[in-house]
């Protein structure tokens, strides 16, 4: 700052306040400032901005597992909330282990002066490290499931709800017989989504629907897929576990003759690029993941201010499509 004091022949103030679009500048001396900082390639010292201030206007982001479903949408609503809200990121990343690695990695990020710490987690490899965390910096964090550590504050997409708006559908379109291809039981999103189709079923008066075992792959909705058209009877309408494996049993009824949705009717879950243009187009239960990761700052801002850390779930829709359609013979309307 002296030498672009220097360069532009001001005082070092007026250089302070033209960076900081202080109004008292003339306007003919703002240009000189502005064209000695061109001249001299002049970048603000954020670090010590910070230790002045007290702010150092970041926030730390941890990316906590490698199998994150559509963590670059992810990424793209924190970095845009974020910088709504005049804050930097600062990434690291943690691939499992205990708490304490983890407590290790959050605290690195405060060290480095990050005001708030976000978390985006596989359930599976964070939630026991998430639950145990002890902290002095604020945190949030995204991760199917509530988490039991009322001290973070939690994001979600509402998987169960999504199940249920899947089933309404067909249910809606007039079938009764829907079975669910799940994906793997032991996740916590499978679960989720098989409660959901359970419940919208029973609560339609329909007990003991079928559901058949997958592991959310392309591969095992083929396999399933030629399970089901080898059948002699077969369910009018299959909510799928997501989109791929959707398309696997898109794949597999083309091969076996059978007609989607003249045959049977078929739903996918997470709306992935591409399942517009799938033959036919696929209907499916779409997840906003930059609505997730915007409003997982959002909660991590409103706790960094004095909030309450809180649990909030992000509603998913249905986007209908041309994969589902009301059974052979029969009218559309719910419970006929």
């Amino acid at each position: 700052m002296v030498d672009v004091a220097r360069e532009a022949g001001v005082a070092h103030v007026t250089v302070s306040r033209v960076l900081n679009n202080h109004p008292s500048v003339r306007p003919q001396t703002r240009e000189r400032v502005l064209a000695a900082i061109e001249r001299l390639g002049y970048r603000r010292n954020d670090v010590a901005r910070s230790l002045k201030s007290g702010r150092s206007m970041t926030i730390g982001v941890v990316v906590a597992g490698s199998e994150l479903f559509e963590l670059p949408r992810i990424l793209l609503g924190v970095e845009e909330a974020a910088q709504r809200a005049g804050y930097w990121v600062n990434m690291s990343s943690w691939q499992g282990g205990d708490a304490d690695r983890l407590t290790e990695t959050v605290d690195r990020l405060a060290s480095q002066a990050a005001e708030g710490v976000a978390v985006i987690a596989d359930r599976p490899v964070g939630v026991e490290a998430l639950e145990r965390l002890v902290t002095r910096v604020p945190m949030s964090v995204v991760m199917s499931g509530d988490l039991a550590n009322p001290a973070i504050g939690s994001v979600e997409l509402d998987q169960e709800l999504g199940a249920r708006l899947a089933t309404r559908h067909l249910l809606e379109l007039g079938h009764r017989d829907i079975a669910h291809l799940t994906g793997r039981l032991g996740t916590f999103d499978a679960r989720a989504r098989v409660d959901g189709w359970r419940a919208e079923m029973r609560e339609a008066g329909v007990s003991s629907p079928e559901l058949l075992e997958g592991d959310f792959s392309a591969d095992s909705g083929y396999r399933l897929g030629l399970e089901l058209a080898r059948r002699e009877r077969r369910p009018t309408a299959l909510f799928a576990g997501n989109d791929q494996m959707a398309m696997g049993v898109l794949a597999a009824f083309a091969e076996a003759g059978v007609s989607v949705p003249g045959d049977v009717s078929l739903v996918g879950f997470d709306d992935m690029r591409g399942s517009a243009y799938l033959v036919p187009s696929l209907t499916t239960v779409r997840q906003d993941f930059v609505t997730l990761g915007r409003t997982c700052i959002e909660v991590l801002l409103g706790v960094m201010g004095g909030e309450r850390p809180r649990h909030h779930l992000i509603a998913p829709s249905l986007v209908a499509r041309r994969s589902s359609a009301p059974p052979a013979g029969r009218a559309a309307g719910r419970g006929h």
